[in-house]
């Protein structure tokens, strides 16, 4: 038996711990909530790097090949320089038209170049000014020519125009005689077919390679991110881009409503996927739990039959003894010829055989265990069969029985055999506290209505309840006594709650009170109405 009582434990502990989990898939609690939080959070924070990475990948990409535009056009300076001092060595004060023919070219057709200077260095005047004349050069270019040493020389131009000029002495040598300088627009420098730089999040910075800014980014907010020099050995402007961005860049409303609403979609759908393990888990622990209910209930009712096997013997021996004492009297009286007496006799004979039958059949059935199939019970049977599997046990601990139920029938749907094993174990439960007891021993059980309820109360004059286990009494192998298994009132509170009713305990002075409420059959609520 024990071994048998802990496959039981560890069945009703597998069945519960699958219940509670079913119903731990099904609640929301504060730390899923932190993790769809996190999963938000992380997902953000992806769509924020991926986009900042996007657009700085964007600006290397347009700035690297802004850079080889620039770098290709300042190639080109030195070619036109090269070209301009050779027609200046050749001849430019007799041939002024010449110079002029071949700057104009020039200027046409690069159009960042806006102005072209020859300025002798001897201090003569004289010379040849094509393009822009807003500002006094001579000086300028005579003094970056005296500082050159083969390469050209660079200077901001004196203005607030984004320009520079890149001086060379003509020829190239100790003797030259002439400045050459070309007048280069940074800002037209810059200018492309992309349209990228119109931007208003995008900047660009041109500088000459000692700092002094030609082109400066408008606006605040931007820090270089982007810093190369002109791949140019006569001038090496250093190029800087940068973008800025804000929370929109980096978060697009759009893409974050879109990924939203896919998390929010990924969360719905794991949250209908859990529902539906969790409801199968949950049928699967409902149908483990019945099955082992069943075969609980079916174990409880033969264990307790080596209970009452003296109260059964109680039973039976008042009929047998009754028809024993009849059958001899009836003898005596047909010996002596009373026939008309023996008849009576034979009819009290009968009714005790019936009476002994009656209670092997409830016995018989009892212990069988079968289908539930809810029908309309009348609880005032069930208490009868009770009392009576347990009028010996009450006879043996001397104790008072008292037994109340109305006159009228007292319906509820349920199964028959449950809602009397339940009456049975509550009544013995009584029975077995009355034992301990050192004064009287009753035990009451009090049918009553109570509007659309039925009330049964169980009431005893033992102990009462210990203030330890109260809590816990409908909790599966929790008992007080010593050989007690601590599945009878589990099971009685499963099977009353299966009947749609509750099981409770009632606060008493003495003792102890149990009280089973179940709703009336639709029958009895319909007559009743």
């Amino acid at each position: 038996m024990g071994r048998a009582h802990e496959i039981t434990r560890i069945g009703t502990a597998n069945v519960q711990s699958r219940t509670d989990l079913a119903k731990g898939t099904r609640r929301w609690t504060p730390l899923r909530a932190v993790r769809w939080l996190l999963v938000v959070g992380l997902a953000l924070t992806a769509i924020a790097v991926l986009e900042r990475n996007a657009r700085l990948a964007d600006l290397t990409a347009e700035s690297e090949r802004l850079h080889a535009v620039a770098s290709q056009r300042v190639d080109q300076h030195d070619a036109h320089l090269t070209a301009l001092s050779a027609i200046a060595v050749a001849g430019a004060e007799q041939r002024p038209d010449l110079f002029h023919e071949v700057a104009g070219a020039i200027m046409r057709f690069y159009p960042r170049i806006v102005g072209i200077s020859l300025v002798p260095l001897d201090g003569q005047h004289g010379g040849l000014e094509i393009g822009i004349r807003e500002a006094e050069l001579r000086d300028l270019i005579r003094d970056a020519a005296g500082r050159s040493t083969g390469a050209p020389v660079l200077v901001r131009y004196p203005s607030d125009r984004p320009a520079y000029l890149i001086v060379k002495r003509s020829p190239n040598t100790e003797s030259a005689r002439y400045g050459l300088a070309l007048v280069i627009d940074a800002a037209a420098l810059l200018d492309g077919d992309s349209a990228y730089w119109t931007r208003p999040e995008v900047a660009r910075w041109l500088a000459l390679p000692d700092g002094t800014l030609l082109v400066a980014a408008v606006g605040d907010g931007f820090m270089p991110q982007f810093t190369r020099a002109l791949s140019s050995g006569t001038q090496p402007l250093r190029l800087q881009t940068a973008i800025r961005m804000t929370v929109s860049d980096v978060l697009p409303p759009g893409r974050v409503a879109l990924v939203l609403a896919a998390i929010v979609l990924g969360a719905l759908t794991l949250r209908a996927i859990g529902r539906q393990r969790a409801k199968v888990r949950a049928a699967e622990a409902r149908a483990e739990l019945s099955g082992l209910e069943t075969r609980l209930s079916h174990a409880s009712r033969v264990n307790a039959l080596g209970e009452m096997a003296s109260g059964m013997a109680h039973e039976l021996t008042q009929p047998l003894t009754a028809i024993l004492a009849q059958a001899q009297a009836a003898r005596r009286l047909a010996a002596r010829g009373e026939t008309e007496r023996v008849a009576g006799i034979l009819e009290e004979v009968v009714g005790q055989t019936r009476r002994a039958s009656a209670i092997l059949e409830r016995l018989r059935t009892w212990t069988r265990p079968r289908e539930r199939d809810p029908e309309p019970v009348d609880l005032r049977e069930c208490i009868h069969v009770a009392q009576t599997l347990l009028a010996g046990q009450a006879a043996e601990l001397d104790a008072r029985l008292d037994v109340t139920v109305p006159s009228t029938p007292l319906l509820v749907d349920g199964d028959r055999v449950e809602l009397e094993q339940v009456l049975f174990n509550l009544i013995r439960n009584a029975l077995d506290a009355v034992a301990e007891s050192a004064g009287a021993r009753e035990v009451a059980v009090e049918a009553s209505l109570a509007g659309d309820l039925a009330v049964i109360d169980v009431s005893d004059t033992g102990p009462g309840i210990r203030p330890d286990v109260r809590d816990r009494l409908f909790t599966p192998f929790v008992t007080t006594r010593e050989n007690g298994t601590g599945l009878g009132l589990a099971l009685s509170h499963r099977l009353v709650e299966r009947a749609g009713g509750d099981l409770a305990v009632v606060e008493t002075r003495e003792g102890a009170r149990f009280r089973i409420s179940l709703p009336l059959a639709r029958v009895a609520r319909e007559a009743a109405e």
